[in-house]
């Protein structure tokens, strides 16, 4: 049964602040249920919906394996994927500013590095985390140590925590927070039984992957970065059970659409009361239709991202008319995922020799399809602005619950349309 634990908090007699939040205070701290091991009774239409949304998974993942935009496509979303994660946790940072940061654009810049280790934990959880034979505590690790190694806290990086955190409230006690997670001597035992139950395979996967990231997020057993560490498992839940296996579903990007919704469907998945009780049932049936509400527009975004990039990519061709198999003609579709590239990224990309590379990027570049940036002849950068155009009207449209910006104003915040012009 779940349980809310007293404990009395004891303050730092140094600490900085008002005196009054320096004085010792109770707190609840809140311990969920295991997971390993419990089955679901399902309401009939929570089961349908389930079923549902990883029908429609499963079609579109089909759809572009069988396509040959997979491996750009595929990139693109990873990408767009941990950039909203990112923007939940108040790291802002435009695609384009990022992609430039990424390919060597001059200047420090910390809120992109954060987000390209948000990338690279992604990376590491789709492709490496989600097609290990038992996943493990150590693989939690190894995905937030990756995802926080660029940020100004890399002493972080893989490190449990050892003290009381909380969420909401004051920076000096969890006395009025929102929520306490588990006190810090539980949580190497949740977390085992959450890797257990993501090792299960006797339940929809859909809703496994609900309730690892409701579980992670509840346990919270990092002092930062636990909810892009819980969003990238997600996709690690959706690829071992072969619901995505070659897409990342930006589902961050639905759920930052609607965070009240996301905050009170985390809410109430941590009820209070015995696992087969009403409270739970309740709390779970809410959290999980939240999930999939989420799971389903992202699916559906990522086939209209698909369709927008495909006809820009016709687009190129049309205008450039490039010889089969040159240097241009390989490039075009690479600049889908690589919209900053250098004359070296287009040699490595492409594989052909830095002459070759540097013929196709004065073509690109007199058919309008990439722009000069920045920086020496040796070392410039050039842009495909279309490419962030394209991402702009996505993270626009994906920002209403219409999908519409002509008849509904963005729910969060979002670049402007201006840029990539």
């Amino acid at each position: 049964m779940s349980d809310r634990i007293q404990r009395i908090w004891h303050p730092d007699p140094d600490a900085y602040g008002p005196r009054r939040l320096r004085k010792p205070c109770s707190y609840e701290a809140y311990l969920p249920d295991l997971l390993d091991g419990v089955t679901f009774d399902l309401p009939s239409d929570l089961a349908a919906d389930i079923a549902d949304a990883e029908r429609e998974l499963a079609i579109f993942d089909t759809r572009i394996h069988e396509a040959h935009d997979l491996e750009q496509l595929a990139r693109f979303l990873l990408r767009a994927e941990a950039v909203a994660s990112s923007k939940i946790e108040g790291l802002e940072v435009s695609s384009r500013r990022l992609a430039r940061h990424a390919a060597g654009h001059p200047g420090q810049d910390a809120t992109a590095d954060a987000v390209l280790g948000n990338v690279a934990a992604m990376m590491l959880a789709v492709n490496e985390v989600a097609g290990a034979d038992i996943v493990t505590r150590d693989h939690l690790l190894r995905i937030h140590a990756a995802l926080m190694e660029q940020t100004p806290m890399p002493q972080l990086a893989g490190q449990i925590r050892t003290t009381q955190n909380w969420i909401g409230g004051n920076d000096f006690n969890p006395c009025q927070a929102a929520f306490v997670p588990p006190p810090p001597d539980r949580v190497l035992e949740l977390l085992d039984d959450l890797c257990a139950f993501i090792n299960r395979d006797d339940l929809p996967g859909v809703l496994q992957a609900a309730l690892t990231h409701a579980q992670f997020e509840t346990i919270h057993p990092f002092i930062d970065g636990n909810g892009r560490t819980g969003r990238a498992l997600i996709h690690v839940v959706f690829r071992r059970r072969k619901l995505a296996t070659d897409f990342v579903p930006p589902v961050s990007l639905a759920l930052a659409t609607d965070t009240d919704a996301y905050v009170a469907g985390l809410t109430a998945y941590r009820y209070h009361g015995p696992a087969a009780g009403p409270a739970a049932r309740e709390g779970l049936q809410r959290w999980v239709e939240t999930f999939l509400s989420a799971t389903r527009r992202a699916t559906r975004d990522a086939e209209a991202l698909r369709t927008s990039l495909l006809e820009l990519e016709a687009r190129w061709r049309a205008k450039l008319n490039p010889r089969r198999n040159s240097a241009a003609d390989k490039l075009l579709p690479l600049l889908i995922a690589n919209p900053v590239v250098s004359v070296d990224d287009v040699a490595r990309l492409t594989g052909v020799s830095s002459s070759a590379a540097y013929v196709a990027i004065e073509q690109v570049v007199a058919a309008g399809i990439v722009t000069p940036v920045s920086g020496s002849a040796r070392n410039r950068l050039f842009e495909a602005r279309n490419v962030f155009r394209v991402l702009t009207d996505y993270e626009r449209a994906s920002a209403t619950l219409s999908g519409d910006t002509r008849t509904e104003r963005p729910r969060r915040s979002v670049p402007y349309r201006s840029e990539g012009n």
